[in-house]
């Protein structure tokens, strides 16, 4: 365990170590411990190279996607779970079955319609295309939690008055809020991270992780400066995770596992 844990880690010394280190540093030490730590390349990454701007698209794509797949997904599992209709078995297993299709195989269609419905070059046509892509696993999730809710807690619901969006919710909406964190620092972290989906949607602009895989040049790469946008780039995703870190094991162990 402690040679995997090395195996993580080191990596991320690697980024930091390097990222406080001067060009001239890094070419003659590349393995070496910074001896002069400088923040210069924070501060160009930032500044210069727009990382600034490519933030606030990443920050605006991932937190709309983020939102609305929790509601969305809530309220797919909310009724693929709790609810009795037609073909729900049928439906459910289309779901799982889009799982399978790899981003690539789609990608044409996915840009043709993009462009019929005028969203390129916008922030929502990225929100949507986020949506789109990670709506299956959020659905499977939350309804694999709601799954494992007692159903009693429904039937009071409607014995005491209540519709069915009254008990999503008042009833199953509150009940989920685990597997919703869990959801949510899952999904952060593939819109986060996302290049491919990004870069179609998004040509004028561009967001964070896009921006950083330009800093590399052609043939040769500012490395200190690459490792400094990356610091940068994870430092969101690093924070969130540490703030929530006890309500996404909770809702690992307690959602996933269940149905």
């Amino acid at each position: 365990m402690a040679v995997i844990a090395f195996t993580c880690l080191y990596p991320l010394f690697f980024t930091l170590n390097n990222a406080l280190k001067t060009n001239k540093e890094y070419i003659l030490d590349r393995f070496g411990l910074v001896s002069s730590p400088t923040f210069e390349n924070f501060v160009q990454a930032w500044t210069r190279s727009r990382l600034s701007e490519y933030f606030l698209n990443s920050v605006t794509a991932t937190v709309g996607a983020c939102l609305l797949l929790i509601l969305l997904s809530s309220m797919a599992g909310f009724a693929l779970a709790i609810l009795r209709f037609p073909l729900r078995r049928l439906v459910f297993i289309a779901i799982l079955a889009s799982l399978m299709i790899p981003v690539q195989v789609v990608l044409v269609p996915f840009y043709k319609t993009i462009i019929a419905f005028g969203l390129l070059n916008t922030r929502l046509g990225l929100i949507l295309s986020y949506t789109a892509f990670f709506l299956p696993f959020s659905i499977y999730l939350m309804t694999s939690f709601y799954a494992g809710l007692p159903r009693e807690l429904t039937e009071a619901a409607r014995i005491d008055g209540c519709s069915y969006p009254q008990i999503w919710w008042h009833v199953i909406f509150p009940l989920g809020k685990p597997a919703m964190i869990t959801l949510g620092i899952l999904n952060a972290l593939y819109c986060w991270n996302d290049v491919l989906i990004s870069l179609l949607v998004l040509q004028n602009e561009r967001t964070l992780m896009v921006g950083i895989a330009a800093l590399r040049g052609e043939y040769t790469t500012n490395v200190p400066l690459l490792c400094a946008g990356i610091v940068l780039a994870a430092l969101p995703i690093v924070a969130l995770y540490l703030i929530f870190q006890r309500q996404i094991v909770n809702g690992i162990a307690t959602g996933a596992v269940k149905g």
